[in-house]
């Protein structure tokens, strides 16, 4: 029996969300800055797409489910658009976004199981809220992760006040999808999109590198950490990494060499071609390779499939990215029981 294809990065929108921002202040100042990083142009072009093009699909349940069987996917882990992580949100608005967020992608799932498991949304500027918000997505509302971005309000995901979320995340076996928004670059990407474009994979490629040089990966050997847009740059250039770690006493942070730690994170298929996807596979392994469609946005695919059809890969290799791993994945491990005291 063929395994279900899964996409492991599909996004939604979520409108009471918006209704519980629309008045802030602090919004309208991000909205700013995205829009001085993105470029006139480029800000132009995506404020359009939204109203016309985007929204139905984030919102739509039939207009979604029928993109699904064009593409041939069966199932989707879904998370929000990145627009709605809104990491400048105080503790009680934090809890109100996660809280409405993440059931609706609980009621999502709950009315097509068969097609959609959701990432919860979690707001990690507040770690003690987030590790609170990822166990009642986890146990209480059925969600098999969360996402999160590459950076939080300033602060490496590496960043030691972050580890009480890494901590439970990895008690709790479940998935972090790793997603950026935006780029810290300025100027320099302003034009031509290259803030998405070259940006985006950059602050990836920054992001997971913090997590293995900084030790968050030797503190949480079971984590389940799933990189979007392929990991970036850094599969395709960790050699530079393990000769750094050679030769550098600053960069010997950590036990292993970079390479080790990539065989033990998930990367999405997002890469575009056949021979990415091939070179992708031979540095990580097959095993760790899930399909991303990065739905419904411009810069996904919407033939997930026959990328990997085209690749020079075997059938077992094949088999393993439409759903295999990612079934895997998203399999929420019940915590092993203390021996004493109480559970978490």
């Amino acid at each position: 029996m063929t395994t279900r294809v899964v996409d492991i990065h599909a996004h939604l929108l979520v409108p009471a969300v918006e209704t519980l921002v629309a008045d802030r202040p602090e919004r309208l100042e991000a909205l700013r800055q995205q829009a001085e990083a993105s470029g006139v142009a480029s800000t132009q072009h995506n404020r359009q797409l939204f109203a016309t093009d985007y929204l139905p699909k984030l919102t739509d349940v039939a207009t979604r489910i029928a993109a699904m069987d064009a593409m041939g996917v069966d199932m989707q882990a879904v998370s929000l658009s990145p627009t709605q992580y809104y990491y400048w949100a105080d503790r009680d608005l934090a809890q109100a976004i996660a809280r409405t967020a993440n059931e609706h992608l609980a009621e999502l799932s709950a009315s097509h199981p068969d097609r959609f498991v959701g990432l919860a949304t979690v707001t990690l500027q507040h770690p003690d809220l987030a590790a609170e918000q990822l166990t009642t997505a986890v146990r209480t509302l059925g969600l098999r992760g969360c996402q999160i971005s590459t950076l939080i309000d300033a602060v490496e995901l590496a960043d030691r006040r972050h580890d009480p979320f890494w901590a439970r995340a990895e008690a709790l076996g479940a998935v972090v999808f790793v997603h950026p928004l935006g780029c810290t670059l300025g100027d320099r990407v302003q034009s031509y999109y290259l803030s998405n474009i070259v940006g985006q994979p950059i602050e990836t490629t920054l992001a997971l590198s913090h997590l293995i040089f900084g030790g968050t990966l030797d503190r949480h050997p079971r984590l389940k950490l799933c990189a979007a847009h392929g990991g970036g740059y850094l599969p395709s250039y960790i050699d530079r990494s393990d000769h750094g770690y050679a030769v550098r006493p600053e960069s010997r942070t950590m036990a292993h060499p970079p390479s080790t730690y990539l065989k033990r994170i998930w990367f999405d298929s997002l890469v575009y071609t056949p021979a990415a996807l091939e070179h992708l596979v031979r540095v990580v392994g097959a095993s760790q390779v899930v399909i991303g469609t990065d739905y419904p946005f411009d810069m996904g695919t919407s033939a997930p499939l026959q990328q990997i059809a085209d690749a020079n890969l075997s059938e077992a290799e094949r088999e393993r990215i439409r759903g295999a791993n990612a079934l895997k994945m998203l399999t929420v491990v019940p915590p092993t029981p203390r021996v004493s005291g109480p559970q978490e």
